[in-house]
């Protein structure tokens, strides 16, 4: 038997010192090297400043966004008291620098300085500095103005004093490191997002963003007045309300509970949560402990109202909650994330205190409220009749083996490869180009799922509707996921679903309602990246025997120029006019299609879209579509 040759011993431990581990492992501070973690690096600087604002010392917040040709830079300044720049006997060096270079250092440990905060390791300034190329740090206080200077984790230059001032504040200037970022650019829609939010949660707190990137530059201002109220209308600006906004705020428990609710025509229950101005994107105890609450508070009032009587309904959590938006923003010491990127909350306490907040407050309420409550209560019981036909409707779904059986639908032309890695499926309407969708096709990794006609609208259809929608049915049974309570994304038999239409008006169309179905009811499957929009070339240019297909006028005009507009030109509309070898050709074989990867950067932001475009609100949808005309680039008249 050979010899083994490298042994396990001492000599092969590696110890990173200081902030070398921050560089080595950067995911573990800010969960990507991709653009969210570009962001990261920025939301650790803009929370310290939110946190000055939480404790009363900080009025207005500025971004400022530049480039210098090399890269991109990030500047937030605020007016609150200054990092402390006094000397800390320990180390010999400013209150700054150790903040800069060493890892939980700060000043979120100690309650006295911070009641709440959402900067709470003591690591994210230090993590800016060792992920940037350089950072500037200047500190406005006690009528001087200062600046040190870092590079990738260690000290650049010493503390100085530059000059005088009557302001006070921090700025925190960076630039992320092009050796770790793939793309170290900051992305400014999921910023303005964050921002618009942070002004809902801190009224009277003014931020502003300046983004100098482009020779044209850009300033927005963010700013409430009534905070979770003002957040509430922007959140329901699609959708009919039903009720007012009932907005509670009190303090249980060491902790000050804050919740906004509203009740919507919709069908979608909508929570988003927050805990010292952390969004927590996937909920924790609070989340857990405001559902507790609300629909003990609902069903309660529900049975001392008389109106359950003569009504053979069971009232449920998922019954209170449809149509229901509601956000809950919590302030706290010492908050329990999981992980630095504070998506999830942990403390086991606040669950019983948002619990016993919202369903005193709620109950009070509806007693106070008898017209709103009757309103509310309505709304419950026909979701409860609604969900019941549903239930039966999927009693009958799953005997007729749709959603769970092995077998596919007969539409479906299925592929040999069994590896969903490898593996495609090519969703088109219509039996014309699904005839040639399937003739052209490489059956070993490409599957043919024809669909007959326009899917329903699921953005305004009830559940029972959805699930008796033949459509649906044969795509959830050729996916293999399921759907609600049965959907597990990890049986999908494809990784790849592409949506193939045609380029025309009516193909946009199917388009959309199948990518606001997959996003309402397979939403992981779109946020995993599996769901793609092919692109069928508009034109053919034939000059003689040289044929070439054109995706964008602006190709068929430079094609044109290069024939000196000598050449036959066909526009596709219909993906059936072409034959199975010309649709292989443009659309379908991977060495020469054009695929959109569907992407969702933020949640919110696409919930508002499809309620907006397609839910019930006309007027709201007209409205978008007035302001936003001069945007299509492409319209088929």
């Amino acid at each position: 038997m050979e010899e083994l040759q490298d042994e396990y011993n001492a000599s092969k431990i590696v110890v990173l010192e200081g902030t070398q581990g921050v560089r080595k492992r950067p995911a573990m501070y800010i969960g990507s090297t991709g653009p969210s973690g570009v962001l990261h690096l920025l939301f650790e600087a803009l929370d310290n400043a939110v946190d000055e604002a939480m404790a009363g010392h900080c009025k207005n917040i500025t971004i400022t966004l530049s480039a210098n040709g090399t890269g991109e830079i990030a500047e937030i300044s605020d007016d609150g008291r200054g990092i402390p720049i006094d000397i800390m006997p320990k180390y010999n060096k400013p209150a700054v620098e150790v903040i800069m270079t060493s890892l939980h250092a700060g000043g979120k440990f100690n309650n006295d300085v911070y009641k709440t905060a959402g900067g709470l390791h003591g690591v994210g300034l230090t993590v800016i500095n060792s992920l940037s190329e350089f950072t500037e740090v200047r500190i406005k206080k006690g009528g001087k103005e200062y600046l040190q200077t870092f590079a990738k984790g260690a000290t650049a230059s010493e503390l100085r004093q530059v000059g005088e001032t009557k302001e006070r504040g921090t700025s925190i200037k960076f630039k992320p490191d092009p050796e770790i970022f793939v793309t170290p650019a900051f992305d400014a829609t999921n910023l303005t997002d964050r921002l618009m939010y942070t002004s809902f949660l801190n009224p009277g707190l003014r931020l502003r963003l300046v983004d100098n990137r482009s020779s044209a530059g850009e300033a927005k201002e963010f700013y409430s007045e009534k905070g979770l109220i003002d957040f509430e209308g922007y959140i329901n600006g699609g959708v009919e309300t039903i009720t007012p906004v009932m907005h509670f705020k009190k303090q249980q428990d060491n902790a000050t509970v804050e919740i906004a609710i509203q009740y919507n025509k919709g069908y979608d229950e909508r929570i988003e949560s927050f805990v010292n101005n952390i969004r927590t994107t996937e909920g924790g105890t609070h989340v857990i402990g405001f559902r507790s609450g609300f629909s003990r508070a609902i069903i309660n009032y529900a049975n001392k109202s008389g109106q359950l009587e003569k009504r053979d309904v069971k009232l449920s959590g998922d019954d209170v909650r449809e149509g229901l938006t509601a956000i809950v923003n919590i302030l706290m010491q010492n908050p329990e994330f999981e992980g630095q990127t504070k998506e999830k909350l942990g403390n086991p306490y606040v669950k019983g205190a948002v619990e016993n907040v919202v369903y005193s407050s709620l109950s009070r309420y509806l007693e106070e409220h008898p017209s709103e409550g009757r309103i509310i209560i309505e709304k419950v019981i026909n979701a409860a009749v609604a969900r019941e036909s549903a239930r039966k409707a999927k009693e009958m779904v799953r005997k007729r083996s749709i959603f769970e059986s092995a077998v596919l639908p007969g539409k479906l032309a299925d592929c040999i490869e069994g590896d969903p890695e490898k593996a495609e499926i090519f969703i088109v309407e219509g039996e014309s180009a699904g005839g040639s969708s399937k003739q052209g096709r490489d059956k070993k990794f490409q599957a043919i799922l024809p669909l007959k006609g326009k899917i329903l609208n699921v953005e305004k259809a009830s559940a029972e509707k959805i699930f008796d929608n033949a459509e649906i049915h044969t795509m959830v049974a050729a996916f293999g996921t399921g759907i609600r309570d049965s959907f597990n994304v990890e049986k999908i038999r494809y990784k790849k679903i592409i949506l193939m239409s045609d380029a025309d008006v009516d193909g946009s169309h199917i388009r959309t309602l199948l990518l606001t179905f997959l996003y309402r009811y397979l939403k992981p499957v779109v946020e995993n990246g599996y769901v793609y929009i092919a692109q069928p070339p508009l034109y053919k240019v034939a000059k003689g025997k040289e044929v070439t297909y054109c995706y964008s006028d602006q190709e068929l005009n430079a094609k044109m120029q290069q024939y000196d507009g000598k050449a036959a030109v066909q526009r596709y509309k219909g993906l059936g006019e072409m034959n199975p070898e010309q649709l292989w050709e443009t659309t379908m074989d991977p060495q020469n299609r054009v695929l959109k990867r569907i992407q969702i950067s933020d949640a919110l932001k696409a919930d508002e879209l499809f309620t907006i475009l397609m839910g019930m609100d006309v007027a709201k949808r007209r409205k978008f579509l007035e302001e936003h005309a001069t945007e299509v680039k492409f319209l088929d008249v």
